[in-house]
């Protein structure tokens, strides 16, 4: 039989290529929107379908209830289609169709889906202009519009200003919005006070809103205090962990590495009925791999498959990931190429992990081939993408590419995050090319990437280590100035800088200002001055600092228990000193015979 399309022009501005349909098809559709409209929407499951019923709808007289048109709108927006549902509200006002607050809130609901908060809050202004009095639901959607766009800060300020001027009461999903903002940005502290203000408002939490709060804990390893909120749930407010709950304790305790702890919540859930997922399982395989265990994240996986869950894009970049940390990059590779017979199209995470693998192999050319795939795959490189590769670049020494690699990030309109700042001044640097490193920081200025203090670490160790002492010294004394807090790090890459140039007054001096500042030298630190005093051939001081390595608990690490040997073979030290060197040689070096045959 013949199909045909139609093409159904709305009143409004808008129209919509419908699918095809038979004629027996359409007869039938039609026959069964005159009977019952509520019963052909529950049977919607496409696009086309609901369009096409929007459009009888639209022609019947008298027009149905605003009742059913909020039902097909509701419909059209758990498919997800926004923008279409904002087509059919608009097409709703111009046929007159008596909207209510319900139909305000599904529309208000697709603005804030779609980044379109300012049209959301335009359409509350429609509310009272129309004298449709707001409720929960219309604010519920404005507020989650806010959180998605991480303006938590005007999210806090509406809310408040809802509970003030009472303009409604806050439901449990209103409040589970606004801890799930504040838990976006770490804000555990507010996070549980409004958890406490829910008690005191008679307001019930849910399960979600505890979870939400036990998953922020975990992800900032304050596993004690989730464990803590998990026994007030189950215990007073009889609340059971669902799978999601246990997700968010096994990621936890698998990133501070408690493996007995993660086994142990895996058989409560199993004990409890409740099935691990493949968010559960791709938590263990991501932490196993970051611990090295392969081979155990690949029998979690043969777990996963054999009880029907089957891995995602998530679980294998996570082994990729686990691949290249132990230098298997064809093992790597091979995951990769697997992915698309399996009906997994690689994202860019996965791409992102292949490349950073590839990059701390040193195997540029893989990595740049990759780059070019993900380009011809219609993945845009973000961020992460052109730092990796540009970090790969310096480390291999093809300075010119990765210029020509960042002047393109910018072309593309990838802003350079603090990040790829570091890694573009210290791969600089690195190549000897600090002047150019010196020149990028400039032309930064007072940019808040300049206020960082690995950045002025990185610039004067580079300056320091190229004999650019003069530089490195007004560096130093210019972030000072600036406010921020030189570190550890900071005062030992100085007084490196003053050891290679012979300066040792100055290293001396600057190595007792650190207790002073509060800031106490670490074992690099008497390490690096320990090499310039031997280097330089001042042995003044040596003796002292070794016994406060040894009140410290310090060690000598291989170089600077060399050159010492070297001196005392030479007869430059006193032989007497072997026996607190031996104090201070840590046990991994006590099996080298080049170290320590020296009796």
């Amino acid at each position: 039989m013949m199909s045909r399309t139609a093409f159904i022009k709305f009143r409004g501005t808008n129209s919509f290529l419908l699918h095809s349909l038979s004629s027996f098809q359409f007869a039938t559709h039609t026959a069964s929107l005159h009977s019952n409209v509520s019963s052909f929407i529950h049977k919607i499951t496409n696009l086309n379908d609901a369009l096409e019923l929007f459009d009888e709808m639209s022609h019947r007289q008298p027009l149905p209830s605003v009742v059913k048109f909020n039902q097909l709108l509701t419909a059209v927006t758990k498919m997800k289609h926004f923008s279409s549902s904002l087509d059919l509200f608009k097409q709703m006002c111009s046929l007159g169709v008596p909207v209510s607050n319900y139909t305000m809130s599904i529309a208000i609901k697709c603005c804030c889906q779609l980044n379109r908060i300012k049209d959301g809050f335009a359409l509350l202004g429609c509310c009272f202009r129309r004298a449709i009095p707001p409720n929960v639901f219309i604010f519920n959607a404005l507020l989650d519009g806010l959180v998605l766009e991480d303006r938590i800060l005007e999210a806090e300020m509406l809310f408040k200003k809802l509970i003030k001027q009472k303009l409604c009461e806050p439901d449990v999903v209103m409040y589970n919005t606004m801890i799930k903002g504040l838990c976006r940005f770490g804000n555990n502290v507010t996070a549980l006070a409004l958890l406490r203000l829910m008690e005191q408002k008679n307001c019930k939490p849910s399960i979600v809103t505890y979870s939400t709060i036990i998953d922020s804990l975990c992800k900032d390893k304050m596993i004690d205090d989730a464990f803590k909120l998990l026994k007030e749930m189950v215990s007073d407010k009889g609340i059971l962990p669902n799978v999601i709950t246990y997700n968010s304790l096994i990621c936890g305790l698998c990133k501070l590495g408690c493996w007995d702890e993660a086994s142990k919540m895996l058989k409560e859930m199993e004990d409890e009925n409740i099935s691990p997922n493949v968010k559960t399982f791709t938590a263990l395989v991501d932490a196993f791999c970051k611990e090295g265990k392969i081979k155990e994240a690949e029998a979690v996986i043969n777990i996963m498959i054999e009880r029907g869950e089957f891995p995602n894009i998530v679980t294998y970049s996570s082994l990729i990931d686990g691949y290249y940390l132990r230098g298997e990059m064809i093992k790597a590779k091979t995951i990769f190429d697997s992915l698309r017979p399996r009906g997994l199209v690689p994202n860019l995470v996965t791409y992102n992990s292949l490349l950073n693998g590839y990059c701390k192999n040193r195997n540029i050319e893989g990595a740049m081939q990759m780059f070019r795939q993900m380009s011809g795959q219609g993945l845009k490189p973000d961020v992460v993408t052109y730092s990796t590769m540009l970090q790969g670049l310096f480390q291999v020494g093809r300075c010119v590419a990765a210029r020509r690699l960042f002047n393109e990030m910018h072309a593309q309109g990838r802003i350079p995050d603090q990040c790829t700042y570091r890694i573009v001044l210290e791969g600089l640097c690195n190549n000897h090319l600090v002047e150019d490193a010196l020149s990028l920081f400039h032309l930064v200025g007072n940019s808040k990437l300049n206020s960082d203090i690995v950045v002025y670490n990185i610039l004067i160790n580079g300056a320091g280590k190229y004999g650019k002492v003069d530089i490195a010294r007004n560096l130093f004394y210019d972030l000072i100035d600036k406010g921020l807090q030189p570190n550890v790090h900071t005062y030992t890459v100085m007084i490196s800088g003053f050891c290679r140039e012979g300066l040792l007054a100055e290293s001396k001096s600057l190595f007792l200002k650190m207790e002073e500042s509060g800031c106490p030298p670490n074992n690099v630190t008497y390490r690096v001055l320990l090499q310039g005093y031997l280097k330089n051939r001042h042995y003044d001081d040596v003796e002292m600092l070794l016994q406060e390595m040894d009140d410290r608990g310090y060690s000598l690490d291989a170089s600077t228990l060399s050159l010492f040997i070297d001196h005392i073979a030479a007869g430059l030290l006193d032989r007497s000193m072997l026996k607190l060197l031996g104090k201070l040689v840590p046990k991994e070096l006590l099996n080298d015979p080049s170290l320590c045959d020296w009796e």
